[in-house]
C-alpha cells in the first residue's frame, strides 16, 4: 500500500498550509511543514523538508501544492526531484499528477524552468515598480503610490534628530533614548557609524 506524504511550505502571511491542504484534496499519512521559510532557501536546508528527505522510502508518494515548493530555483527543484525519484518516491504535483522515472525528471526540468521564468518576471516587475517609485520620489517628493519614502516610514524626523544631537553634544545612545528610537536609526539619521 502506498504511503502518502505531503509537504507544505508557506513563507508569507497570505499563504496558508490549510489552503494548500484543501487544494490537494486528500488526507495524508504524514505531513511535513516549513512555515516562515523563504523560497530562497535550498529545499534540503529547510528543517521540515530535511526531515521529509530522511523519512520517505521507496514506494511512497510525495504530494506538493506546486513545483516551486520543491526548491529554491530550477536547479534545486531538479536536484530535489531526482533525489526523490532515485529513492523510489513518486512526486505528485497538484495539477500535473504523478512524476516518476526518467520521463518525470524531464518533465520537472521543463516545469522548473517555467517556474523560474515566472519568478524572474515577477522580480522584473518589482524592480520596475521600485524604479518608478524612486523617479517619482525624486521629482515630486512622493512615490508613484503616494508614499513619502521607499522603505519603512522613519521613526522620527532625521533633521530634528541630527540637530538635537549636535546641539546637546549627546551620544548616539542618549539621542536614541531621548527620541525613543533605535541607535541604528540615530546613526542613519545623523550619517554616522560610530558607536557610543
Amino acid at each position: 500500500m502506498t504511503h502518502h506524504v505531503a509537504y507544505f511550505r508557506v513563507s508569507t502571511h497570505d499563504q496558508s498550509v490549510e489552503a494548500q491542504r484543501e487544494a490537494l484534496g486528500r488526507t495524508f499519512d504524514e505531513e511535513f511543514v516549513d512555515e516562515g521559510v523563504s523560497g530562497g532557501t535550498l529545499a534540503a536546508d529547510r528543517p521540515g523538508f530535511g526531515r521529509l528527505l530522511a523519512h520517505v522510502r521507496k514506494g511512497d508518494t510525495l504530494h506538493v501544492f506546486s513545483i516551486d515548493r520543491l526548491g529554491r530555483d530550477a536547479l534545486d527543484v531538479q536536484a530535489t526531484v531526482k533525489r526523490l525519484i532515485d529513492k523510489g518516491v513518486t512526486v505528485d504535483v497538484r495539477g500535473l499528477g504523478p512524476i516518476a522515472g526518467d520521463a518525470g525528471k524531464i518533465i520537472v526540468a521543463v516545469l522548473a524552468q517555467m517556474a523560474e521564468i515566472e519568478r524572474n518576471r515577477i522580480r522584473e516587475r518589482c524592480d520596475a515598480g521600485r524604479e518608478a517609485a524612486r523617479a517619482s520620489l525624486k521629482a515630486t517628493g512622493r512615490t508613484h503610490r503616494g508614499k513619502v519614502s521607499l522603505g519603512r516610514p522613519m521613526a522620527a524626523d532625521a533633521s530634528q534628530v541630527a540637530s538635537w544631537r549636535q546641539a546637546q553634544g549627546a551620544s548616539i545612545s542618549q539621542t536614541a533614548a531621548h527620541f525613543g528610537i533605535s541607535p541604528t536609526s540615530v546613526k542613519r539619521y545623523c550619517g554616522q557609524h560610530a558607536t557610543s
